[in-house]
């Protein structure tokens, strides 16, 4: 923060500010300590809102706004892990598949339960999780 600050490096300035503020009203609101998992989420949730908006504000013809939050996006990625490439989704998902000896659509919950808990530390969209496993079991 100090850094963002003596450069004069407005945009993330105020990233950093923003995501600190997420932070500390999570711990406020949560009656356990922030551990690394929900600094995530709140991290996740934040770079939801940023995607929805900017695509808000494209949708209403505010390209420089909707540019403003995908810049924040990309801010609050940098302080994110590395996203999961696909194969290592795909080889999540066929040892979750393995491991669990799952067959069903109906038991789709307990093959994304596996599968996220190999990709744990990488940054895994939900969505995109879901459908492959659903293509792989229908």
């Amino acid at each position: 923060m100090v850094e963002a600050m003596k450069a004069k490096d407005e945009a993330r300035l105020s990233a950093i500010r923003m995501i600190k503020a997420a932070l500390m009203k999570q711990k406020v609101d949560s009656p356990k300590p922030l551990d690394e998992a929900a600094e995530m989420a709140v991290l996740n949730s934040l770079m939801k809102q940023r995607t929805e908006s900017a695509e808000m504000f494209r949708k209403g013809g505010r390209i420089e706004q909707a540019e403003k939050e995908e810049a924040e996006r990309v801010l609050i990625e940098s302080y994110m892990p590395a996203a999961a490439t696909p194969e290592e989704i795909e080889s999540a998902i066929a040892g979750a598949m393995a491991e669990t000896q799952v067959t069903s659509a109906k038991q789709m919950g307990v093959v994304m339960k596996a599968a996220q808990a190999k990709l744990s530390g990488k940054r895994v969209d939900g969505k995109v999780l879901s459908d492959k496993v659903r293509a792989r079991l229908s």
